[in-house]
């Protein structure tokens, strides 16, 4: 491996481990076997151990075979962090599926276009977010779709307060098409032995969508082998502050990102940890569920570190459970961090990866004094370089900044059906991130910028080119743009700019509602600005660049 910086410092961690040639199905086999009265899921109240978790995912992945699902087809999840997403997640793995999870905030049109792409025929949804679905049903492959309720496995006094405080405003009761199952229906008859399908390790486990390096909307094909390989690497790193089987993840980071997937999902089932599930983020409940629960991991986002370090009643709360907090998706201010670790007590590290590498490629050590702004250490297993960015061929000496390039066991298969793309980012073995950054003499990895226009708000990626289109289908709307500008809560915030057409006049309420309409709610613009013109280069592209640095 690349590491001729280790002599000058050793972070604790081993250079290699020993990957398991295993499937992920079997690190769960694994940790029902030796934690099988841990609980493994908490939701309100209600509680499932490992065995029950197991019996669970049997159940699904057995259902999923009765009606037609076969290996490889793809299963997508659109669900809030809830018991149903983890048994349908490892059951479809159990039925040899493919499970590809869709955002929860989509609207219909992205919906349909994620399930179109992915070519998933079998869903299972949340009962609020139905209507959305059967708005598109007909323009997308679905031939099986599978209702559920977030109030199923609550515990009983919180589903009756649920029933009767929230229940009718969130939509949950709705009626279930001719064709389409209940959750609990489907898998009230189901056997809860394992299904006899062989998955192996070099099987497709996740079609991740991301933006990747260009923009476009794209399926990372992540392989069992890429998901065990990752997850081990990330557990050598932090395993000094790990408890097998007593350890409490706080699970607030969405599932339907990779980076509440890996840190949450993956890291609770191999270490039998319990995961406390909360569906959305709001401090005052995060606080709550710290100061009653008493989790010991924390994985988050700036933002929510933010938020809790700004609450008001934040000294009503006992957070001394927290022993590790992890800062991921966007990049963590040091003051944010010093205060965070004041307050909790707990040691907080950050870490940098991507989608397209299971995602982490580098984490900030456990000992000694991480400088200030770096993201950290490549992970066991995993090489990086910087190069120049105009070839992508020459290595850069420490201290110039240039494209951040990784290899290791993690690195995607490549991009679903786009064979250009994938050869366009995966290069004689390295994975070119897009990412511009430097490394220091002892190989600490700095990201400077991005090489393309992505926003990164709150952690989510928002990319420039679906709000313009959105925007652009505004009859008033004659040019727009839509950059990333910095913002102390979120990060970045999304920003447009647009010219009128000539002799209309636009209001900012008026396009943000139009959006907002058409458009997750992360991706709205929060300001807009219009302008007689905009910045352009000689052949006519608009300058968004121009326009973040304030031309």
């Amino acid at each position: 491996m690349e590491r001729p910086w280790l002599a000058q410092y050793d972070p604790g961690v081993p250079h290699q481990v020993e990957i398991p040639d295993v499937p992920f199905t079997a690190i769960l086999e694994r940790t029902v076997s030796r934690f099988p009265d841990v609980t493994a899921v908490y939701f309100y109240g209600h509680r499932w151990t490992y065995r029950q978790l197991d019996r669970m995912t049997n159940r699904f992945a057995n259902a999923l075979i009765g009606m037609g699902v076969r290996p490889g087809d793809r299963v997508a999840l659109l669900l809030p962090n809830c018991p149903q997403f983890v048994a349908a997640y490892f059951g479809a793995w159990k039925a040899g599926a493919v499970v590809t999870p869709v955002n929860p905030l989509y609207a219909p049109g992205e919906i349909a276009h994620h399930l179109n792409d992915a070519g998933a025929e079998t869903l299972v949804v949340l009962s609020r977010f139905y209507p959305r679905v059967q708005a598109v049903r007909g323009e997308t492959p679905l031939r099986r779709v599978i209702v559920t309720e977030i109030k199923e496995y609550m515990g009983v006094p919180t589903r009756w307060l649920y029933a009767l405080l929230k229940e009718r405003a969130a939509g949950d009761r709705v009626a279930v098409a001719p064709g389409d199952d209940r959750w609990r229906d489907l898998l009230r008859g189901a056997p809860d032995a394992p299904p006899s399908v062989r998955v192996g390790p070099d099987d497709l486990a996740l079609l991740q969508y991301t933006g990747g390096t260009t923009g476009v909307p794209k399926g990372a094909m992540l392989t069992h082998r890429n998901l065990v390989a990752n997850i081990t690497q990330a557990h050598a790193w932090v395993r000094p502050v790990l408890r097998e089987g007593e350890d409490k993840i706080l699970s607030v980071l969405p599932f339907f990102h990779l980076y509440g997937i890996a840190a949450c999902l993956h890291l609770a089932v191999l270490l039998g940890a319990t995961m406390i599930l909360l569906p959305r983020w709001d401090v005052k409940e995060v606080l709550q569920t710290i100061h009653r629960l008493r989790p010991t991991l924390f994985p988050g986002v700036p933002t929510m570190y933010i938020a809790i370090n700004h609450s008001p009643d934040l000294g009503r709360y006992d957070l001394s459970s927290l022993r590790f907090c992890l800062s991921g998706a966007a990049p963590l201010p040091a003051e944010v961090q010093q205060e965070f670790e004041r307050r909790s007590g707990s040691r907080m590290v950050q870490g940098y990866g991507m989608t397209e590498a299971s995602p982490v490629t580098h984490l900030t050590p456990l000992v000694g004094e991480t400088p200030l702004r770096s993201t950290g250490l490549p992970v066991p297993n995993t090489d990086v370089r910087i190069v120049d960015v105009e070839t992508g061929q020459h290595i850069l000496p420490p201290g110039e900044e240039g494209e951040i390039i990784v290899r290791g066991p993690q690195v995607m298969k490549g991009y679903w059906r786009m064979p250009t793309e994938t050869a366009n980012v995966l290069r004689d073995g390295w994975l070119h991130t897009g990412d511009i950054g430097y490394m220091d003499e002892r190989g600490f990895l700095y990201v400077v910028d991005r090489k393309k226009d992505m926003i990164i708000s709150g952690g989510a990626k928002v990319f420039p080119r679906e709000v313009e289109e959105v925007l652009y289908q505004h009859p008033g709307v004659r040019e727009a743009a839509v950059v990333g500008v910095p913002d102390p809560y979120w990060g970045e915030a999304v920003k447009a700019y647009i010219v009128p057409r000539e002799g209309v006049h636009l209001e900012e309420a008026e396009v943000v509602q139009f959006c907002k309409e058409r458009l997750a709610a992360y991706k709205v613009p929060k300001s807009v600005e219009f302008r007689d013109e905009l910045p352009k280069t000689l052949v006519g592209k608009i300058l968004r660049r121009a326009l973040r640095n304030g031309a």
